[in-house]
């Protein structure tokens, strides 16, 4: 497994942070439930203790979440991408059984050395643990975590497939009718993407390819992008605007992919003998966005700024650079990331187009 850049170390933590506070607040708030309908209902014995009983319960969601976040649904989830769905969906389930009865056998311990108030391995608190583990309790909450957890990888995959923050304008039905948005749009092309294929051959070429996309998912992320489609090597992400132009977004993404290619250029030279130097073109504009197809439904996006970024990042060989952006998206952008510094290139005349377009590349500055 490779290792983790800055910025990936703070996403993943980040996406650990809110399992932990979903998982803790969806379990304690099922507890909760439980305790009052049986308060309703006067089926409390005198024997039960609420405080001990809560703090159990929140010790043990704690610990859930804690796992969950980072183990069972960052790093497995990050690593098991390169297995087949089944294989995957097997490596799960196991994992899940096998930390379901790690966590349940602390709880319980916790919860009986507390009530009993005698020491965790004394012979008293493991009887009332082996009865524990054959009570319906036991099933009630391997059932209750299991739904938590599949819920939470179910989540996860539908965000990877349609970006963050898709999934729930299209539960909310947002792209059930066209409508028009103002989008930025990325079209990143690996250079000299035919030669590469006929060195390494179509299987591992294919395999060239997916380590690149891959790659590049948490910088897209990462930046709030969303990625349109991938048309052979080359990917288009999108950005709603006040997403794109946050912190700069959209530029920085372009970076941040770069970046997390170079720290791989060891890994990249040994096992193909390149490395995915890549050019990207960026534009704004208004489209019409709305689902399409029946056999399979997918939200589409249609209008003139599509083909004009593909026709800035066309000009990137012409101007020997590796980015350029249309002098309008430049315009707008009001965070510039930290060492950057906008040069204009002129006035260019676009395949298709009637009029010129200024392009703008951007420079570094190195300290």
């Amino acid at each position: 497994m490779r290792k983790f850049s800055k910025e990936e170390f703070w996403y993943y933590t980040k996406r650990a942070f809110w399992v932990l506070f979903a998982w803790v607040l969806i379990f304690n708030s099922l507890f909760l439930y439980e305790y009052l309908t049986l308060v309703e209902n006067n089926a409390l014995t005198s024997e039960y203790d609420f405080t001990i009983a809560f703090r159990a319960s929140l010790l043990v969601s704690i610990i859930a979440g804690l796992i969950g976040g980072t183990v069972t649904l960052n790093f497995m989830e990050r690593s098991l991408r390169k297995y087949a769905f089944g294989r995957a969906l097997v490596v799960i389930a196991l994992t899940y059984i096998i930390v379901a009865l790690i966590i349940s056998l602390i709880g319980s311990v916790f919860y009986y050395s507390d009530y009993i108030g005698k020491p965790f391995h004394s012979q008293e608190v493991i009887t009332e643990v082996k009865v524990f583990f054959q009570s319906w309790l036991f099933m009630k909450n391997i059932i209750i975590w299991l739904f938590i957890v599949l819920s939470t990888v179910v989540i996860f995959m539908v965000n990877d497939k349609y970006g963050p923050g898709v999934f729930p304008d299209y539960l909310k039905g947002k792209y059930f009718r066209p409508k028009r948005e103002r989008r930025i749009f990325m079209f990143a092309d690996i250079r000299n993407a035919t030669g590469i294929a006929e060195a390494l051959g179509e299987e591992k070429y294919f395999h060239f390819l997916k380590d690149f996309f891959e790659d590049i998912a948490a910088p897209i992320q990462q930046s709030q992008g969303e990625v349109y489609q991938y048309v052979g090597d080359e990917v288009v992400v999108t950005w709603k605007m006040k997403n794109g132009l946050k912190k700069g977004n959209a530029l920085r993404c372009y970076y941040r992919m770069r970046g997390v290619i170079s720290h791989r250029e060891a890994y990249y030279t040994k096992t193909y003998g390149y490395l995915p130097v890549f050019k990207v073109g960026l534009h704004y504009g208004a489209v019409m966005v709305g689902e399409l197809g029946r056999i399979k439904r997918d939200i589409a996006f249609s209008g003139d700024v599509l083909n004009t970024t593909a026709r800035i990042q066309a000009k990137c060989n012409e101007n020997n650079v590796d980015i350029l952006v249309s002098s309008e998206f430049a315009d707008i952008l009001y965070q510039l990331p930290e060492g950057l510094t906008k040069e204009t290139i002129g006035s260019v005349q676009l395949r298709g187009k009637s009029e010129e377009m200024t392009l703008v590349t951007y420079r570094e500055h190195i300290t």
